[in-house]
């Protein structure tokens, strides 16, 4: 018996159909049920083809990490603002995933518009990974350019920055697009088991809570001849406000956004101290090298942070809440009554040094199903809680939330960065200094 001709056409590809339903969806022509949208990001056994922006430790290690899940997942394109972070990044990715590694030359994109080349490319997902002042540009490109997102955090330095985020959070929605943020904590065990207790009452009602990022701090990279001040600064960005968001936001981010998730909300407003004690070299930038908030919730309970970049000082990564029948240590995964006494020690076992490992194994066995998990959103409010503490600390002021988030003060036009010798946001003075804020006499906005 002959086929008839309809038989004898190629299967279409489960990638064919992903790439046609996204383009129902997106029309609006049929929003007829949740089953399309979620259709169009079954990937299944499919290869999963990703992009990098941003090619320094963090971006090479979180792809890797994507790599690593369960499943075909190939890097495609590679974008950085040097050539040499993406051709190290490259050697190191190659290194543990060779045969899925296909990014030639003309796959490789670098400068300051490199990020428009990758988006460009044949790709179902992103990782965003430059310093965090180019966050919020790269994000609502990508969702623009209709990609799957894993960013890292913070996801802004500033509150133009995160509400540019939380708009492109909406639209990436509409187009039924997944997006993840690196707050790695809430994909560990232990903690999703005592934030769950403590969120059913286990301490009874939460009061205080303590969160900590003290220790010794991080690489320095002093100034090389015939560098640019734009260069210098990038390449040297941990210690320039517009770039990393001062290291409250870059790291005790993390601390904070544990403090979010118990309480199910943000504060309402902050005031603190900090300044720069040691670290004041002339390689330090503008950054403090301390900071004490004290955060104000919606409920009167409050968060007293600490963060710290000081040498032979006591050290604590760690998170810690009081309530009226208990107190925990979070981060240790361990609950105490009235009495002191441990009534509860969650399943610590992998956690350490695993949730940047199981993040993605999430991400991608959501992707995989069809689900599309959204955590633009707190990752943004969480960026803001930093922002917020560090406003309070920089002037000395009771800053509140709203006027922080509405706030129209932002760090760098960095739309507008074409190449290194445009002018850099901050300029040194003749002995090649910052300007530092001056609490009680920096403006907040």
């Amino acid at each position: 018996m002959s086929k008839s001709p309809e038989s004898k056409k190629p299967r279409a590809s489960r990638r064919d159909f992903i790439k046609t339903s996204s383009i129902i969806v997106a029309s609006g022509a049929a929003a007829s049920t949740l089953s399309v949208a979620r259709g169009a990001h079954a990937y299944g056994s499919d290869t999963i083809k990703i992009g990098l922006i941003g090619c320094g430790g963090r971006g090479t290690g979180a792809t890797i990490q994507a790599m690593n899940t369960k499943g075909d997942v190939n890097i495609v394109a590679m974008a950085d603002a040097f050539d040499n972070r993406l051709q190290s990044s490259l050697r190191s990715i190659q290194s543990r995933h060779g045969a899925k590694v296909d990014v030639p030359q003309d796959r490789r994109f670098v400068g300051f518009d490199a990020y428009k080349q990758v988006l460009a490319s044949d790709i179902d997902l992103v990782i965003l990974a430059t310093p965090p002042g180019f966050r919020p540009l790269h994000f609502e490109a990508a969702v623009n350019a209709g990609k799957h997102v894993f960013m890292e955090k913070p996801v802004a330095v500033d509150g133009p920055g995160v509400r540019r985020v939380l708009e492109a959070a909406q639209v990436a929605k509409k187009k039924s697009l997944a997006v993840q943020v690196g707050l790695q904590r809430r994909h560990e065990v232990g903690y999703k088991e005592i934030i769950a207790r403590l969120q059913d009452g286990a301490i009874g009602d939460i009061n205080l809570m303590r969160a900590y990022w003290n220790g010794g701090g991080v690489w320095v990279r002093p100034r090389e001849d015939n560098q640019t001040e734009l260069e210098y600064q990038m390449r040297n960005w941990y210690y320039f406000t517009w770039l990393c968001g001062d290291h409250i936001d870059e790291q005790h981010i993390h601390n904070l956004d544990v403090i979010n998730w118990l309480k199910n909300g943000f504060p309402v407003q902050a005031n603190g101290m900090g300044g720069r004690e040691v670290r004041n070299g002339i390689d330090h930038g503008e950054i403090f090298d301390h900071h004490f908030v004290e955060y104000t919730y919606a409920d009167g309970s409050k968060l007293f942070s600490q963060c710290r970049h000081i040498k032979g000082c006591w050290n604590s990564v760690s998170e810690h809440a009081s309530g009226s029948n208990g107190h925990t240590n979070i981060s240790g995964g361990l609950i105490y009554n009235k009495a002191g006494e441990m009534i509860f020690k969650a399943n610590k076992k992998g956690d350490q040094n695993q949730g940047h490992q199981q993040e993605h194994h999430d991400f991608f066995a959501l992707l995989r199903k069809g689900e599309l998990p959204m955590e633009a959103e707190y990752g943004a409010k969480s960026s803001m809680t930093a922002v917020l503490g560090r406003m309070a600390t920089y002037s000395g002021k009771t800053i509140k939330w709203e006027d922080a988030i509405n706030s129209e003060t932002k760090l760098a036009d960095v739309d507008n960065f074409h190449s290194y010798d445009d002018e850099a946001p901050v300029q040194p003075n003749a002995e090649g200094r910052y300007a530092i804020a001056v609490p009680g006499r920096t403006k907040p906005f």
